[in-house]
C-alpha cells in the first residue's frame, strides 16, 4: 500500500498527502534542515506552529555527534530533539562526497573518509547506513548515493549512477526502524541518457518514494530545470517525490510547476544569520543603515512573529548588536515565508489556480524590494 496519496493536480503541479508513523505530510512541502537535530536557533514549537509539518536530520553529523547509538539508547531522534512530527534523515552521502578532501577510498561496497570533526577514518556502506538510520528511528529514511560535483566527465558520472543502484539495491533488503520508509535517489546530473537510466533502475526498486539527487549543486539553471521536467516524467505518479537540496522561492515554485511534491535547503535560516530576509520582492539586508529608523515589520501582511510584534529598526538594532534573538526573529520570518509560499502554492493547485499563483509570485520577486529604507537620518 502507497504512503502517498494524490490529492489534485493542476498540469504537472501536485498537491497530496504522504502518511508516515508520526503523522501526515501534506504536499508540496518545505522541510526545514535540522542539521545536528534542531533547526538552528528555534525550538520544536515554534517550528511546527510556522506551517512546518515534517523536518530532516543530518545522518553524517548525528552519526558523529552525539551517536546514533546514544541517540537509540534515549529514545531515538523523536524523543531526543523533543519533535513529535515526522522526520526525514538524508543518508550522509552528500556529506560525504561534497567533503571531498576528506575522501580516502570508494568501492563497491562503500566509501571511506575522514570525519570532518576529528580527522579519524570511517566507513559507509549502504548496511551502516541503513542502522544509523535506524538508530535515529526517522520516518523516512534516504538511500547512501554518490552525489558528483556538477560538470565531472561523463565516465565518473556513470561510475556514480551505477554504485547508486548497487548500493540502493543492498539499502532496499536492510533492516528497518518500525514503520520507516525508504526512498530511493537517483543520479546522472543534467546528462539525460544517464537521469533517466538511474531513474529505471531506482524505480525498479518499487522504494517508498523516489527523490532526484545530484541537482543545484552548481550547475546551469535553465539545464537543472529541463533535468526535473525530464525526471518527474519518468517517476510513479503514485509515490511521493524529493527534489533534494532547493529552499530559494523562485526554485521552489519551478520545482513544483514541474511535479515534485517534498524538498529542503539551510537557505532561510542561513541567510537569516546573514541578516538577511526574505519577501514576496526579493531579499533585504537589515543590516543596512537605511533601516535604522524604519517603524514598519519586515513585511506587511506576514504573521509571523517577528512582523506581528517587532520593526526593522529592531531587528536592525539586534543584529547589528549581535543579539541572538535578532537571528530568531529572522530565522522565524524566513521559514514562515517560505512555509507560507509553499502552502499557497498547494492552496493554488487544489483550486485549479497554480499558474497563476505562480506567474504572480515570480513576477514579484523578478520586480525586486519596492519598499526600501525610510527617508530620513539615520545613525
Amino acid at each position: 500500500m502507497s504512503c502517498f496519496e494524490l490529492k489534485a493536480t493542476d498540469g504537472a503541479a501536485r498537491a497530496g498527502v504522504i502518511r508516515t508513523a508520526h503523522g501526515e505530510i501534506r504536499t508540496p512541502a518545505f522541510m526545514p534542515v535540522g542539521t545536528k537535530g534542531t533547526v538552528k536557533a528555534l525550538h520544536p514549537d515554534e517550528v511546527r506552529a510556522l506551517g512546518a509539518d515534517v523536518i530532516l536530520g543530518n545522518t553524517y553529523h548525528l552519526h558523529f555527534r552525539p551517536g546514533d547509538e546514544l541517540i537509540a539508547e534515549l529514545g531515538g531522534l523523536h524523543a531526543f530533539s523533543g519533535w513529535d512530527g515526522p522526520i526525514l534523515t538524508d543518508s550522509g552521502g552528500f556529506q560525504v562526497f561534497s567533503l571531498r578532501d576528506t575522501l580516502l577510498a570508494v568501492d563497491d561496497d562503500g566509501v571511506t573518509f575522514r570525519s570532518v570533526y576529528d580527522g579519524t577514518p570511517e566507513r559507509f556502506t549502504p548496511e551502516r547506513v541503513a542502522a544509523i538510520e535506524r538508530n535515529l528511528g526517522s520516518d523516512i529514511a534516504m538511500c547512501l548515493d554518490i552525489c558528483p560535483p556538477p560538470n565531472v566527465d561523463r565516465a565518473e558520472l556513470e561510475e556514480a549512477v551505477r554504485r547508486t543502484t548497487l548500493w540502493a539495491t543492498r539499502q532496499r533488503g536492510a533492516e528497518r526502524a518500525p514503520g520507516q520508509l525508504v526512498f530511493g535517489i537517483a543520479q546522472g546530473g543534467t546528462d539525460s541518457e544517464l537521469r533517466q537510466r538511474s531513474i529505471e533502475e531506482i524505480v525498479a526498486l518499487d522504494f517508498d518514494g523516489n527523490a532526484l539527487g545530484g541537482l543545484a549543486v552548481g550547475e546551469d539553471w535553465d539545464e537543472m530545470l529541463d533535468a526535473v521536467s525530464f525526471g518527474t516524467e519518468l517517476l510513479p505518479k503514485t509515490k511521493p517525490r524529493y527534489f533534494m537540496g532547493i529552499g530559494d522561492p523562485a526554485g521552489i515554485l519551478e520545482v513544483i510547476a514541474r511535479g515534485i511534491d517534498m524538498f529542503d535547503c539551510v537557505l532561510p535560516t542561513r541567510t537569516a544569520r546573514t541578516g538577511a530576509a526574505l519577501t514576496a520582492t526579493g531579499r533585504i539586508n537589515l543590516k543596512n543603515a537605511g533601516f535604522a529608523r524604519d517603524p514598519r515589520p519586515i513585511e506587511e501582511g506576514c504573521d509571523c512573529p517577528a512582523c506581528a510584534r517587532f520593526s526593522r529598526a529592531y531587528v536592525r538594532h539586534l543584529l547589528n548588536q549581535q543579539e541572538i534573538l535578532g537571528l530568531r526573529l529572522l530565522s522565524l520570518h524566513n521559514l514562515r515565508f517560505v512555509l507560507r509560499l509553499t502552502a499557497g502554492a498547494r492552496e493554488a493547485i487544489e483550486r485549479g489556480e497554480f499558474p497563476a499563483y505562480r506567474a504572480e509570485a515570480l513576477e514579484r520577486l523578478a520586480r525586486g524590494p519596492d519598499d526600501g529604507p525610510v527617508d530620513g537620518p539615520v545613525e
